[in-house]
C-alpha cells in the first residue's frame, strides 16, 4: 500500500517568489491498476513522482509505503526501496555511453547487489519484449532515440518492481510505439499486481490508463474526485534484489 496524505512541496524562485510544485496532494495506490497524470509543464507531475520515489523530501504531509513513512527510512532502507520496490522510468534516458544495451539494462540490478550473470539473465527478456533482442551488444551511440528510451524502460522493469513510476516514457517514441509501451505497462499492472503511475502529455496513451487525473499548480483533480483519490501498490519483499 502506498499512501500520500496532504503532501506539499514548495520552492523559492526568482524574486523570492514561492512556487507550489505539489500543493496538498492526497493519494492511495492499490495493486493492479495504471493511473495517468496529465497537465501543463510545471504543474508538479514530475515533482510528485520524485517525492513518491523518495528522491525529494516533502515540506509537509506524509508518504507511506507498506505502512512505513518514506521520510523515516534509514539511508540503506531508502536505497532498498528505490532500488527494489520502485521502477522509475526517467524522462531523460541516462544511459552509460560506450556500454552495451544489455549492460545498461542490467545496471540497476548490479548496483542493487546482484551478480552480473543473473542481472543479464533477468534483463534480456525485457529487452526482447521491447523489440531490442537484436541490439544487445550495441551501445547507446548506435541506437535511435526511441531505442535508447526502450533500453531505459527495460532497465526500470528488469527488477520486477511493485511500483512503476513513468515520467513521459514515450517522449522519444512514435505514436505506434507509444501505445505499445503504455499497453505493456498496463499489462504488467494486471499480470503482477504492480501499480503504475504514468506522467504523459500523450492523450491517446492516457486513455489506456484505468484512471486519469490532471495536475495544475500542484493540485490533483480527476475524472473521479473522491476525498482521497486511490491508486495502488502492494509492497515487494525487501529480501528481493533489484
Amino acid at each position: 500500500m502506498l499512501e500520500l496524505e496532504g503532501v506539499v512541496k514548495h520552492y523559492r524562485a526568482a524574486a523570492n517568489e514561492e512556487v507550489r510544485a505539489v500543493d496538498g496532494v492526497s493519494l492511495r495506490v492499490h495493486a493492479g491498476e495504471m493511473v495517468a497524470l496529465q497537465g501543463p509543464s510545471g504543474s508538479g507531475k514530475t515533482t510528485l513522482l520524485l517525492l513518491i520515489a523518495g528522491l525529494l523530501t516533502a515540506d509537509a504531509g506524509t508518504i507511506r509505503f507498506a505502512g512505513r513513512e518514506i521520510a523515516s527510512l534509514s539511508e540503506d532502507e531508502a536505497a532498498e526501496y528505490l532500488m527494489g520496490d520502485v521502477g522509475f522510468i526517467y524522462q531523460s534516458v541516462q544511459l552509460m555511453p560506450r556500454t552495451s544495451v544489455l549492460e545498461n539494462a542490467s545496471l540497476k540490478l548490479i548496483l542493487g547487489g546482484m551478480g552480473m550473470r543473473e542481472a543479464k539473465a533477468l534483463a534480456t527478456p525485457w529487452l526482447e519484449r521491447l523489440g531490442l533482442g537484436d541490439r544487445l551488444g550495441h551501445t547507446p551511440e548506435q541506437l535511435s532515440g526511441g531505442e535508447r528510451q526502450r533500453v531505459a524502460i527495460a532497465r526500470a522493469l528488469a527488477g520486477q518492481p511493485r511500483l512503476i513510476l513513468a515520467d513521459e516514457p514515450t517522449g522519444n517514441l512514435d505514436s505506434a510505439q507509444s501505445v505499445q509501451i503504455v499497453e505493456l505497462l498496463h499489462t504488467l499492472a494486471g499480470e503482477r499486481g504492480a501499480g503504475v503511475v504514468l506522467v504523459t502529455h500523450d492523450s491517446e496513451a492516457a486513455l489506456l490508463a484505468d484512471r486519469r487525473y490532471r495536475m495544475r499548480d500542484g493540485v490533483l483533480a480527476g475524472d473521479e474526485q473522491p476525498e482521497v483519490q486511490e491508486l495502488a501498490v502492494e509492497p515487494r519483499s525487501h529480501t528481493a534484489q533489484g
